[in-house]
């Protein structure tokens, strides 16, 4: 039985959590194997679930923040659109939309480091009409936040908080300076403190190695993460990384079965640059992920929900089984 194969049912059959250095292993797997195997443990664990998300930018641009592959950084000169918090009516209406498409989780996203009191209070209330006037779970990515904070957003009707640690800690300084990997965790231990559940990943192709991603899926694994945004680095002209060199299809799908093993209970969640990898990402549904942002990004286009929800029928999912708050 090759290794692939043995450490597929220890952690099927025993419950068994790999370790770094099993996981560096898998770096070394035959491709297709590696594959095969992570996505026959998402389906034992997961059967055919699948968990759909769209996203709102409900507020754009002049972000105090340096992170080098962010259109959205004051810091750079991308023509990314820029406008204040976004009212309540023109997010539910939004809201309203992706519900009637038959998406059933939304997430308000933000631009800045942090939101101040006013804007808290501003966002409680869009939550509370969201969770009044549709059927949504709501999600919300704002930065560095406190637990006094998140637990006014918990009070509203939050479910669900997400923050990117984007890339492991010795890379970190070499995507931002403008905050640590250690705020990033604190914002998740937060978050999780005032008893949100907790919704991180990060960026693939940052220009970190296959280390760093293992490693940052071991501290997402220890934070309790239950779902991971995997991105794929879209290199945005204006920023300092835009000259990076793409992701193939084969490299990122090696990761998303790495992450499988390491994290199997996991909702492994594509997210920004499917359209960079050529097929929206069916590849890497068949290599262990089971969830998606559909629609637009936040400063780039997505896929059209219609088009996923039949691209993960054809692939055997039901779009319909997703995570239930």
């Amino acid at each position: 039985m090759s290794f692939v194969q043995d450490l597929k049912n220890k952690i099927l059959n025993d419950g068994y959590e790999i370790n770094r250095e099993e996981a560096l292993k898998l770096l070394n797997a035959e491709l297709d194997e590696l594959t095969a195997a992570a996505n026959e443990i998402r389906e034992k664990l997961h059967g055919s679930d699948f968990d759909f998300c769209s996203i709102v930018n409900a507020r754009s641009g002049r972000c105090s923040e340096n992170c080098k592959y962010c259109a959205q950084s004051s810091y750079y000169h991308t023509g990314a659109p820029e406008y204040k918090l976004l009212s309540a009516d023109e997010i539910v209406a939004d809201a309203k939309k992706k519900e009637a498409a038959g998406i059933p989780r939304y997430s308000i996203v933000t631009s800045g480091r942090t939101l101040t009191n006013h804007d808290v209070e501003q966002i409680c209330e869009t939550i509370k009409r969201l969770k009044s006037e549709t059927k949504l779970s709501v999600c919300l990515s704002s930065g560095l936040l406190n637990r006094e904070q998140f637990e006014k957003l918990k009070a509203a009707g939050l479910s669900r908080y997400h923050n990117n640690l984007e890339t492991y800690r010795r890379h970190f300084p070499d995507v931002c300076t403008t905050h640590t990997y250690d705020d990033k965790i604190a914002t998740l231990h937060n978050a999780l403190a005032a008893g949100l559940e907790i919704c991180s990943g990060g960026i693939m192709g940052l220009g970190e190695t296959m280390e760093d991603r293992i490693d940052m899926c071991i501290d997402l694994r220890e934070l309790g993460v239950k779902s991971t945004p995997m991105n794929v680095l879209n290199a945005i002209p204006g920023t300092p990384f835009e000259k990076l060199p793409k992701m193939t299809n084969d490299e990122f799908c090696r990761i998303v079965a790495i992450y499988r093993f390491i994290n199997p209970k996991a909702y492994l969640r594509l997210a920004g640059g499917r359209g960079i990898l050529g097929d929206y990402g069916a590849k890497a549904f068949k290599s262990g992920a089971n969830a998606t942002i559909t629609d637009d990004m936040l400063t780039t286009a997505g896929v059209n929900s219609s088009t996923d929800f039949e691209l993960v029928k054809s692939l055997g999912f039901d779009p319909h089984g997703f995570i239930k708050d």
